[in-house]
């Protein structure tokens, strides 16, 4: 008799592949709003991730991947600042996009690349 044994290898998605998931549901969110792609930046540490331009006017698209049970909506209001100060000189507006991502099987389970996955992003949220 033969006994085997397989372990269910789990490809839970680090930070950069959460924040690259969050960009690409962001960045389709903006080509459906019409938006036209000047930069895009997936450096974690880098922002904006989008420079993006609609009706000759220059936008600055923030966008973070918030791990349940966090609340994607709520952002680093001085951090913000900083970056709306920033794009003030260059006369664009500033967005904060918060997506939401969680465990479709369970919320306390990390995000899986071979389970679905939920997505709670309520759209762009002007920093003013």
């Amino acid at each position: 008799m033969i006994w085997a044994f397989y372990s269910i290898v789990m490809a839970i998605l680090n930070k950069q592949q959460l924040h690259q998931l969050a960009m690409n549901i962001v960045g389709k969110e903006l080509e459906n709003q019409g938006f036209e792609f000047l930069t895009v930046n997936s450096v974690m540490a880098k922002n904006p991730q989008f420079v993006v331009l609609r009706n000759k006017k220059l936008h600055f698209v923030i966008v973070r991947a918030i791990e349940y049970p966090n609340q994607p909506n709520d952002y680093d209001k001085e951090f913000l600042t900083k970056v709306k100060n920033h794009a003030d000189q260059y006369n664009a507006k500033t967005y904060y996009a918060g997506v939401g991502l969680a465990n479709n099987s369970d919320y306390e389970l990390p995000v899986d690349s071979d389970e679905n996955y939920v997505v709670n992003f309520s759209g762009l949220i002007e920093i003013n």
